[in-house]
């Protein structure tokens, strides 16, 4: 553990933090799945991936460098993104220019990294490196897996295979590609709170299987893979914008397959159906998104005839989020490897509690931290520290006094100093002896030091519960 004046000045810190919070995020955002180039073809990976930079965290960096630099050059954030495999050579990878949009966030996208065929791999990661300009490293960063396919499959979905398969709950892209020219792509994306088809970025979308039998108004979602013929709801999962229920088609040669229920697989054609419309279908007209009315098939009536508009390639798409924060620390080395928390295990209880925090990206250099209580931490694996809870008089005598769940939030902090949030929270709940909204005494009896001490065995025998903040 740190010595007590390091761990006073370090505690300082931490509450100023948790005061006001200058967090610096990067969002990695990419489709789960990848086509394989040929020979001289490029196959670029489509939706391109994404980063976005947020959080008051970067300005405030960005300011600190401008007054020692004297200039404004040295401040901007700019980066490389390639392949995992690729090597330490920037001639590998492409650069990103990072543009500030309306809502203040840095945005840059990699529009022409593939994978070959002379890549044997199943799976790969990308790797984002970011600078700030004056040649100081920010860090680096890894995508999730990546799946390698040759082509999109055209055979039914068995689900024993699920690899490829959609399920409910998951986010998917929408993009459309007239006369499969590459330069004509469009992206279902979401803008001024509207819908929108754009050829700059893209949108996740969360795709929720619904219940047909209820009415549009309720909407209840249910678990299980995606198929033609379901009902489904996409929502934005940057701002929650929703599209009303659609049925999802399959295409086949510019047809609607009215008669079609097999499970939708990665890069399938597909259309969107207004539910309860007559033949309307979600479509795109140059950046405008439109309802657009199929024509019936005189001759088989288990089809309807689309426009190129209306004929989308779905994919499923994945986001890695990182997120720290140097306001308060004197950092010179790259804030990576960045800690990600996955779940927390909880045994014994009391004064014997051991938390375990799983993840990846943990190395020996970290403490866990209860609000702006440090915990002894112990260094397992990348994927695993463990801690012993605090005693809750730790966070001060006031706390003695309360009767209701304590709820801190849990920081992950490195030997300098560097701060990595996260959005999981630690409870103590009093034992039920201790009754929620139970009055405290306004007046102290005389024997108020055996109350304290009573109140304070309670805590110590507390039982802790865990969420995640959602």
């Amino acid at each position: 553990r740190s010595n007590p004046y390091q761990a006073s000045l370090l505690r300082d810190s931490v509450r100023r933090y948790l005061q006001l919070p200058a967090d610096q995020t990067v969002l990695i955002l990419h489709a789960k799945v990848a086509q394989k180039s040929y020979g001289n073809e490029k196959r670029f990976f489509c939706p391109p991936p994404c980063v976005y930079l947020s959080g008051p965290g970067w300005k405030l960096k960005q300011e600190q460098i401008k007054a020692r630099d004297l200039g404004e050059a040295g401040f901007r954030v700019c980066g490389y993104m390639g392949l995992d495999s690729m090597g330490s050579s920037l001639m590998e990878t492409q650069k990103l220019s990072f543009e500030e949009q309306p809502d203040a966030k840095g945005f840059s996208c990699a529009k022409a990294l593939y994978i070959s065929d002379t890549d044997k791999r199943k799976h790969f990661r990308l790797v984002l490196k970011l600078f700030f300009s004056n040649g100081q490293e920010i860090g680096t960063f890894h995508s999730k897996l990546i799946k390698v396919i040759s082509k999109p499959s055209q055979k039914k979905q068995s689900l024993k295979n699920t690899d490829l398969c959609i399920s409910s709950g998951s986010k998917v892209s929408l993009f459309n590609r007239l006369r499969s020219q590459t330069v004509s792509t469009r992206y279902l994306s979401v803008e001024g709170g509207a819908f929108i088809a754009s050829a700059r970025q893209w949108a996740a979308f969360t795709l929720h299987l619904a219940d047909e039998r209820c009415a549009r108004s309720e909407f209840p979602l249910r678990e299980g893979y995606i198929r033609y013929g379901s009902v489904v709801q996409l929502v934005c999962t940057a701002t929650g914008v929703t599209l009303p229920p659609l049925i999802i088609r399959k295409v086949m040669k510019q047809y609607a397959m009215l008669d079609v229920d097999e499970p939708i697989s990665q890069l399938h054609k597909c259309a969107f159906q207004f539910q309860g419309s007559d033949r309307m279908y979600l479509c795109l007209s140059t950046e405008k998104v439109i309802q657009f009315q199929a024509s019936p098939c005189p001759k088989e009536a288990n089809r309807e005839l689309l426009n190129d508009g209306s004929c989308w390639t779905i994919i499923s798409t994945e986001t890695v989020e990182y997120t720290f924060s140097e306001s308060l620390a004197c950092v010179r080395e790259p804030v990576s490897p960045v800690p990600l928390i996955s779940a927390l295990q909880l045994t014994g209880g009391g004064d014997v509690a051991m938390l375990e925090v799983q993840g990846e990206y943990f190395h020996a250099h970290l403490k866990v931290w209860f609000g702006d209580v440090e915990a002894e931490t112990m260094y397992r694996s990348p994927k695993s520290l463990v801690c012993v809870v605090p005693d809750v008089s730790a966070f001060g005598s006031d706390w003695r006094w309360l009767r209701y769940p304590i709820t801190v939030p849990l920081l992950l902090i490195r030997d300098d100093g560097l701060i990595y949030s996260s959005s999981f929270t630690f409870t103590y709940t009093p034992e039920q002896s201790c009754i929620p909204g139970q009055q405290v005494l306004s007046d102290v009896p005389q024997d108020s030091d055996k109350l304290l001490d009573s109140i304070h065995q309670e805590f110590t025998r507390t039982n802790f519960h865990l969420f995640m903040q959602t």
